[in-house]
């Protein structure tokens, strides 16, 4: 079954191909691959202390990646904590602090591991911090006495808290504070008074703290300021003057200005790239000062630039290192001017250049990883291997390091992993993953078989064909069954596999094959493309004049393709038709009946296809009188009677007539050009002239086959083109450039193939293209040697030495002559194998497992190619044991360039090698040097294969072993050591028993019966000992004995004891039993026919590690409760003498009297806020009103309230309007009294750097 894929008129081809490009580069899923971190929490993460925690890690990979965390560096074992999970298939940890815990017990710097067998790759540092909203510290503020035109600044100083408050000032009406160029809230929160006037007069300025983080507000005490005038002033000191403060003694007349902040003259500012750069000037002064600002030694970007607050703050957004430089504010008013330079320096935490990425080789290719970044100071740039510093990793022969760059040579499956790339300065790190996949699979073709690609016609046709293979695969496409391969002449082949049509027409209607293929096979598909006729409206609708009353009627004929179905839409002012039954449509037809004046505007017909829209407007103006024609605006009609005059050799002048501007006038003329001899039908670009222009002189090329057309463009849009001009044949001359991308490389050792990219048919200048291709050693005295080839782009030099550096130029010439003399590039002739083997070849062995070898250098003449290194070829003879004399296969290692020396790793113990060395170049390998055997000593074996505990008796138990797989050396002795464990898991004595290296079974006797025992076993060579494995058995329970017929249980030969139980019942509890006991029962059963029993032997189960004491039970816990709800009584007991003493009293009274407002949380389980306290005597006040149930507060008399500021928190408020306490859409806990601005200090350098 075919699946349709429509490509849509509108969407843009470049966004399709660089999503196809994406998915190009991953590996499918059901191959092996190495760990990819998918998703991970922010750097950063700030958590709310009232949710669970969810510390984000998801990877993919084949097979499915484990994952593992640290936590501040260390291993975080996430199982001995009760309250961490970790999600199933998924490193994402959740911690449950809503039930038990504190989210302060869990802040750090978490990271995240995912490993399987491919490699480890790793997350971030994310640094886990709880959200802080601290109370505001108590003070008690005094009233605020200015004389008229003062300046003041009101200080805020907010809690700090985690984010950073949200400031504004707001009054006890909840009404925003109004503020001016006068006055303003600066960056700090403060509130800053260039002068003071009568109707600043108040006693409820209040600063308010948004913690959004935690959806909470809290404020400050209310201030009071009043503003009188001198004589007022002085009646208020004398009867006040003690206990008011007189603030300033400056005169109220006016003065020059001067800065409140910030101090001095000069200042500085750090900010980082990237981000908000804002510089803050405000100045005090009578009257009122403007601020403006320079940047001293440039100006200020455009489109980045913005002013806030009344220009008195300057932002800069997207700050980069160009902005370093002095700003300068400028306070003015009529009395003078001050100035003060912020000199701003921009840092840069690490930003990408380069990143990795993922790397898929087949084995034996060649790759690089690349991790280039910047920053200010410049990044350290640092490597890891599956999360391992690369310089402590295992030594990779294929990897080489080269500062950000790892190169990768004759890989091989283990060259596998995931390497991580850390850019880090002071400011910051970047961290990128980017895995090494080495496979070899054949091509597959991911794009689903059958595809029907569906485009209009006359624009551009992609066809996907999604692919993967190792090595990668070259991509072939095919029209038809027996068609050719497709080339570029016509068609676009990109990397990714997709095969563009740029202009799609009805004959490129068919089937389309893709093909893949490598070395490893070869895979095809098929999908199909179908070209549709576009739909375009053949009859518009037309501007109409009507009167009111009248009918109007609209036409819209549409023309498409007969298999597309359409939709015809009309709109009005691009928005649906009114709701009326006035307007009717049908098929083609709008028609409004009774006009009315509000049915004026612009009517649009749209007709929608699945793959392709057309649509056309009119303007509907409804007027009482006749109406009269109004002008029609529309793009010009295009330019005519085009003309070529003055031509010369590489220049010619073309005039035209313009066309009709259609009541815009004509802004530009567009000149386009074909070559009809290169590429006809194609017009490209050749210049633009002023619209007032009707002549331009046009720049010309030798041998072009010219034509010219003009196109008009007004203000409304561009015209149509004109008619083509007569066409102009310049004159040849010779090539003014000669080929790129000249090499020269021996593909034999007796030939040198010279290749080069030619030259276009625009720029060969003129008939006859061809090459002369030149060539002579580099190193001789040989005269060059040249010959002329056609328009191709190789040559091939045969009968040369080998291996030779030659010179190489390659020329253009045609018929008229010789392109400019080229620039000689070196090649070297063909590689050849070498001829001489290492010498010298010795070894040295390291430890047992571990050699090293050394050899002599070939000469480098015997090389006959460009050295690429040594190659050691080494294999097991046989083990020294004698024990594995089968054939070990030869294992490879390639150590780079001109190295005499290398390691081998990996060695079995106790073995005898056996080794050659061979010289590497371009071509291949040279002869092997003569075999070098070596011995490795003995080591350590490896821990026994098996071990199991058979025969358990009541003192015996018997231990029956297989020999380790890999005993490294001759065995010597097994040592056995075994000690009981009671039934408090706690360990007995240790004993310590030899036996022969011969015996493969052991029965320890004398033993305790019913008795666990736990056994540590492992084998010994002169070396040492190996790993040991570990059992666990116990001996059989004591049955021995006849005992008397008495119900009851007992242990060992303890005397029974005995219950009597009512014959009706079946069953009976036994109590006082001991712990990890074994007991025998006897129920027995006495009548008339004599006494009948039976009997049971059930062990009890061993103690708890902590007992567990019903506290409700234990006589302090009960005295502790009693004492607890005496003192909560008396408590009570007070609290209602007073309450019935203060009484009631109006809140404003108390604001007044003590200003000292303290928030407290809203009750969630009522809907209403706590009463309002005062620390003095803690009388009540009114209590709030209900909210309505959706938690919404109503704005009444004022659009700039409180709820503004919320950012979607709802608040509520007392009756009163004079407090605001928490608001939250969650609970959370009392908060203490008093400060708590004061937090603990929390990681915040982890977020700096990775390791």
């Amino acid at each position: 079954m075919l699946k349709k894929q429509h490509i849509c008129a509108g969407r843009v081809p470049l966004i399709l191909f660089l999503c196809q490009m994406i998915s190009a580069l991953d590996v499918p899923l059901d191959l092996v691959q190495p760990p990819t971190i998918t998703q991970q929490s922010p750097k950063d993460y700030i958590i709310d202390p009232r949710e669970n925690i969810v510390i984000q890690c998801e990877a993919k990979g084949k097979p499915p990646p484990s994952f593992s965390w640290t936590r501040n560096g260390t291993h975080f074992d996430i199982d001995k904590d009760p309250l961490v999970t970790m999600k199933p298939g998924s490193g994402t940890l959740v911690i449950n602090i809503m039930s038990e815990g504190k989210a302060e017990t869990y802040e750090g710097v978490y990271q995240c591991t995912a490993r399987n067998e491919r490699g480890a790759a790793v997350s971030n540092n994310i640094v886990v911090r709880p959200s802080r909203s601290p109370l505001w510290t108590k003070e008690r503020l005094e009233p605020i006495i200015l004389r008229n035109g003062q300046s003041l600044v009101l200080p805020c100083r907010p809690p700090i808290g985690l984010p950073p408050a949200i400031i504004f000032w707001m009054d006890n009406s909840f009404q925003r504070l109004p503020q001016s160029e006068r006055v303003s809230q600066g960056l700090n929160g403060d509130l800053y008074f260039s002068n003071v006037l009568p109707e600043d007069t108040r006693e409820d300025y209040i600063c308010y703290a948004r913690f959004n983080h935690t959806q909470t507000i809290q404020q400050k005490q209310p201030i009071s300021l009043k503003v009188i005038s001198v004589d007022e002033l002085n009646d208020t000191i004398a009867a006040n003057l003690s206990d008011t403060e007189f603030y300033g003694a400056k005169s109220s007349k006016e003065r020059p200005p001067t800065f409140l902040t910030p101090e001095g003259n000069e200042s500085h500012k750090e900010e980082l790239r990237g981000n908000v750069l804002s510089l803050e000037c405000i100045a005090e002064g009578l009257p009122t000062p403007i601020i403006y600002w320079i940047k001293e030694d440039g100006t200020l970007p455009v489109n980045r630039t913005f002013y806030r607050n009344f220009k008195k703050t300057l932002q800069i957004i997207h700050v980069s290192e160009a902005d370093s430089g002095n700003y300068q504010c400028i306070a003015k008013n009529a009395l003078g001017a001050v100035h003060h330079t912020i000199s701003v320096t921009v840092k840069a935490a690490p930003y990408w250049i380069v990143a990795p990425q993922n790397l898929v080789l087949s084995p034996g290719e060649n790759g690089t990883l690349i991790c280039r970044a910047n920053g200010n100071p410049k990044p350290r740039i640092s490597w890891l291997t599956n999360g391992v510093p690369v310089e402590i990793a295992l030594d990779d022969p294929s990897r080489k390091i080269d500062g950000d760059t790892i190169i990768f040579s004759n890989v091989q499956e283990s060259s596998s992993a995931v390497y991580q790339c850390n850019a880090s300065n002071k400011y910051g790190y970047l961290l990128a993953n980017a895995f090494v996949n080495v496979l070899a699979e054949p091509p597959r073709i991911l794009t689903s078989a059958n595809t029907l690609y569906q485009v209009i016609a006359n624009r551009p046709a992609l066809l996907d064909c999604a692919f993967f293979g190792s090595p990668m695969p070259t991509i072939e496409w095919f029209k038809g069954t027996k068609g050719s391969a497709l080339h570029e002449d016509i068609y676009i082949l990109h990397d990714n596999g997709t095969l563009e049509i740029p202009v799609a027409q009805k004959d490129s209607t068919g089937t389309y094959t893709c093909v893949a293929r490598n070395k490893l096979g070869m895979a095809k598909n098929e999908v199909h493309l179908e070209i549709k006729d576009p739909t375009r409206i053949i009859k518009q609708p037309e501007y109409a004049v009507v009167q009111r009353g009248s009918k109007v009627s609209f036409e819209c004929k549409v023309k498409h393709d007969h298999t597309l179905i359409p939709t015809i839409m009309w709109l009005k002012d691009n928005g649906e038709l009114p709701n009326d039954e006035r307007f009717s449509t049908d098929k083609d037809h709008l028609v409004v009946s009774d006009v009315k004046d509000d049915d004026g505007g612009t009517y649009t017909c749209t007709a929608n296809t699945t793959l392709d829209s057309a649509s056309a407007s009119a303007v509907l103006r409804v007027v009482a009188p006749t109406p009269t024609p109004a002008p029609i605006y529309d793009v010009p009609n295009p330019p005519f009677d085009l003309e070529l005059t003055n031509q010369l050799d590489k220049s010619v002048q073309l005039t035209w007539t313009p066309g009709d501007d259609n009541n815009s006038p004509i802004k530009k003329f567009i000149i386009e050009y074909e070559d009809a001899m290169h590429e006809a039908g194609l017009w490209r670009h050749q210049a633009e002239v002023s619209g007032t222009q009707t002549t331009a002189q046009l720049k010309l090329s030798p041998y072009v086959n010219y034509s010219f057309r003009v196109m008009a463009e007004n203000g409304i849009g561009r015209s149509m083109p004109s008619e083509a001009s007569e066409q102009y044949l310049t004159k040849a001359a010779e090539p003014d450039q000669n080929p790129t991308a000249v090499e020269g490389l021996g593909t034999e050792p007796d030939n040198l193939v010279i290749t080069w990219k030619p030259l276009n048919g625009f720029q060969s200048n003129g008939p006859g293209l061809q090459y002369k291709v030149s060539w002579r050693q580099k190193d001789g005295d040989d005269e060059w040697t040249s010959v002329v080839v056609a328009n191709v782009s190789k040559y091939i030099v045969s009968g040369t030495p080998t291996f030779v550096p030659y010179l190489i130029k390659v020329q253009a010439l045609n018929d008229v002559g010789f392109a400019p003399e080229p620039a000689a590039v070196m090649g070297h002739s063909g590689e050849d194998l070498p001829m001489v083997a290492p010498g010298n070849v010795h070894v040295n062995v390291v430890n047992s497992t571990l050699a090293e070898v050394h050899w002599d250098p070939v000469p480098p003449k015997s090389v006959r190619g460009h050295l690429q290194g040594y190659r050691i070829y080494y294999w097991k003879t046989q083990s020294s044991s004698k024990r594995n004399r089968r054939h070990i296969e030869k294992k490879i290692l390639t150590f780079q360039g001109s190295k005499t020396h290398g390691m081998l790793p990996g060695l079995q113990p106790y073995s005898h090698y056996a080794l050659n060395v061979r010289v590497v170049n371009g071509k291949g390998e040279g002869p092997a040097s003569t075999d070098k055997g070596f011995h490795t000593p003995e080591g350590v074996p490896s821990a026994p294969s098996s071990l199991k505990i058979v025969n358990p008796t009541l003192d015996s138990l018997t231990l029956e072993w297989d020999p380790p797989s890999h005993p490294n050396g001759i065995l010597t002795e097994y040592i056995l050591k075994y000690q009981p464990i009671n039934n408090t898991h706690e360990l007995g004595p240790l004993v310590d028993l030899k036996i022969p290296a011969n015996k493969t079974r052991w029965t320890l006797k004398n033993l305790n019966f019913s008795t666990r025992y736990k056994f540590y076993f492992y084998a010994q060579t002169s070396v040492g000992s190996g790993s040991q494995i570990t059992e666990e058995a116990i001996t059989t329970v004591d049955e021995a004995g006849i005992l008397p017929p008495d119900v009851g249980a007992g242990k060992g030969k303890e005397e029974w004891r005995k219950e009597i139980v009512n014959g009706s019942r079946s069953f009976f509890g036994l109590k006082g039993l001991m712990p990890g006991t074994a007991y025998k029962v006897r129920v027995g059963a006495e009548g008339d026919s004599g006494f009948v029993s039976s009997e049971d032997v059930f062990e009890t189960g061993p103690a708890m590690a902590s007992r567990q004491v019903d506290i409700a039970t234990q006589g302090w816990f009960i005295g502790l409760m009693c004492a607890v709800a005496l003192l909560i009584l008396i408590l009570l007991i007070v609290c209602f003498i007073r309450r019935n003493k203060g009484g009631k009293y109006p809140v404003k009274e108390k604001e007044d009297a003590h200003a000292d407002p303290e928030i407290q949380p809203m009750k969630e389980d009522d809907g209403t806020f706590g009463e309002y306290s005062d620390a003095e005597d803690h009388k009540p006040l009114k209590k709030g009103s209900r909210t309505p149930s959706d938690r919404t507060v109503k704005k009444e008399d004022s659009d700039d309230s409180l709820v503004d500021y919320g950012e979607g928190v709802n608040g509520q408020f007392n009756e009163d309007g004079s407090f605001i306490g928490q608001y939250s859409g969650k609970k959370e806990k009392e908060p203490a009294e008093g400060n708590e601005s004061s937090e603990a200090p929390s990681p915040v350098n982890a977020m700096n750097s990775f390791v």
